[in-house]
């Protein structure tokens, strides 16, 4: 039998449109204020938006858990991603809308919320916990917001998502297993190492023989070649890397660190194209959340300054140190330290780049 789909009834307009309810109109002597209806909204909003982005994510986690990525999927998961980047574009642009509102049309009816909070938005835990935030990484004040706010239940919620497999476990994994970095005919570690030395050793001849450079000029150039060689020995000391995982300095494993940056240097070749753009979305999302958690400090700010927050915590002050403490692939972003010049980047012999072509049966030309 054939059933007629009303869009209303579809989209169960009904329920969505009637879930504005303004507190400021509760009541015997309410005094409407005009603006909360703008905070409702924009909230629910936001509130849709996460939804769809842990849809997103939980289907990419579910991809990632197979023990074999075709091209197939990782075309689906870059697609999924761009969705995800999209859709976070366009919460950081909701905030211009939420900044129409100024501080005295906000406290006609801030004090009805206290004490709900963002704290309590569990979808954009449950976001971050998927995406690869660990408890551990929270900061003291935030665990005691979230111990202490959160509802029994949505507590329980939480603890059951931090003891899947993150989105961030899923990719590590899938780096760990990526096999052109040692080949027969191919050590790529010991091969960039050397291009590193020589390149270092060529940095450092052209300062001493730059006679343009005043002795000040000299010594800053120095020190800074001198931090980059501390930078690139902490990535070729196996125990000196562990040691800053250990510290929480970096959070991405050193055989994983080592294929993402073969995969950034070698992005050219065909069967690296991919995964290269799947590394570049996973830094679009960390740099649009954290824009978002940015723009989001800078609105409370303008509308409370330093008032404290609906929900207990300093406002302003917490929410600017948690954008810069909350970070998912930061370590993506830092392998830009330990890229090198094209010129300077080994030559994969034939047989590799064979393999990481899709000539399908005809060998490549150098």
């Amino acid at each position: 039998m054939e059933r007629n789909v009303y869009y209303s009834e579809y989209l169960q307009l009904d329920r969505v449109l009637s879930a504005q309810t303004m507190l400021s109109q509760v009541g015997a002597k309410a005094k409407p204020a005009h603006d909360e209806h703008l905070f409702i909204v924009i909230h629910q909003t936001y509130e849709l938006w996460f939804k769809q982005i842990i849809y997103e994510v939980n289907s990419l986690r579910e991809i990632m858990a197979t023990p074999f990525l075709s091209d197939y999927y990782l075309h689906r998961i870059v697609a999924r991603l761009d969705r995800c980047k999209k859709i976070l574009n366009v919460l950081v642009d909701q905030i211009e809308i939420m900044e129409s509102m100024t501080t005295l049309d906000f406290l006609d009816f801030r004090d009805f919320l206290v004490p709900a909070s963002g704290f309590q938005s569990l979808q954009f835990r449950l976001l971050e916990t998927a995406l690869g935030l660990k408890e551990e990484d929270r900061t003291p004040t935030e665990k005691l917001f979230f111990n202490s706010r959160l509802k029994e239940e949505d507590q329980r919620l939480l603890k059951a998502e931090q003891a899947k497999t993150s989105f961030f476990d899923h990719i590590e994994k899938w780096l760990e297993r990526m096999p052109f970095t040692q080949t027969e005919e191919f050590d790529f570690w010991q091969t960039y190492q050397s291009a590193v030395k020589s390149m270092l050793e060529r940095d450092e001849h052209t300062i001493e023989n730059n006679k343009t450079l005043s002795p000040f000029q000299r010594e800053m150039e120095f020190k800074t070649l001198e931090f980059t060689r501390e930078n690139f020995q902490i990535l070729f000391d196996k125990n000196l890397f562990n040691l800053s995982l250990k510290n929480k300095k970096r959070k991405l494993s050193h055989s994983a660190t080592t294929a993402a940056l073969f995969i950034f240097l070698y992005r050219d070749e065909p069967a690296l194209n991919l995964p290269f753009r799947l590394l570049q979305g996973l830094i679009d999302m960390d740099e649009m959340i954290t824009l978002w958690r940015y723009r989001h400090a800078m609105m409370v700010q303008r509308i409370l300054g330093s008032k404290i927050g609906t929900g207990g915590s300093s406002g302003h002050e917490y929410l600017k140190k948690t954008t810069e403490n909350s970070r998912f692939f930061a370590d993506f972003f830092n392998l830009a330290s330990f890229m090198i010049p094209r010129s300077e980047i080994p030559v994969l012999p034939q047989p590799l780049r064979n393999k990481l072509s899709f000539s399908y049966g005809q060998e490549r030309g150098v």
